[in-house]
Formats: structure tokens, C-alpha cells, sequence
């Protein structure tokens, strides 16, 4: 990986994410970019020969409860402390426009 961006790189980005930058913000950006990316090359100084890949530093288990059959609330009990309802409904803010969108 190149350890610096020129502006035309940070141009490029800057027009992928949408961005109007000035002429400063470009030099300024190009600067500050390298340099996180050189400070990111540092990860691949450490000798890592004879390391297996992990996905996780600590060994990782299923936490999920087991799933069983229980009774579902009354709508009254499952309403109670419901800021609004209506009938058997929770009432909630619109979400989308008058037209569905």
C-alpha cells in the first residue's frame, strides 16, 4: 500500500463520497491522509510468521437462550403502559408521507 495520497486520489474520493472540497481542503486533506496511512503501515512491521488467524481474540459461544413455547400477553397487559393505542394496537407516529413515500 502507497504510504501517501496524492490530490488527485483525494479528489477521487472526495467526488465517490460526495463531497465538495476547495483547493486548501485538498492539499490539506492529501497531508493528513498520508499520514494515517503511514501510521496504519506499522501494523504490518510485527513478525507474524508461525501466528494462526483469528477472527476473535477470545474463543466465542453461543449465548442465546433456548428458544420455548410460552403464552403471549393480553393485548390489555401488553398495552398497559403504551403512550397510545387504539383498539389492539400501539399508536405510533407517521412514519411515511401522505403519498407512501
Amino acid at each position: 500500500m502507497a504510504s501517501s495520497l496524492d490530490e488527485t486520489a483525494v479528489r477521487h474520493v472526495a467526488h465517490l463520497a460526495r463531497l465538495d472540497v476547495t483547493d486548501e481542503e485538498v492539499v490539506r486533506f492529501a497531508e493528513q491522509l498520508s499520514s494515517i496511512l503511514s501510521y496504519v503501515e506499522q501494523l504490518n512491521e510485527p513478525d507474524t510468521t508461525g501466528i494462526p488467524p483469528t477472527a476473535h481474540a477470545l474463543p466465542v459461544t453461543n449465548v442465546f437462550r433456548d428458544d420455548t413455547v410460552r403464552p403471549c400477553w393480553e393485548p390489555d397487559r401488553a398495552l398497559h403502559n403504551a403512550p397510545q393505542h387504539q383498539e389492539d394496537f400501539f399508536r405510533v407516529p407517521r412514519v411515511l408521507g401522505q403519498d407512501g413515500t
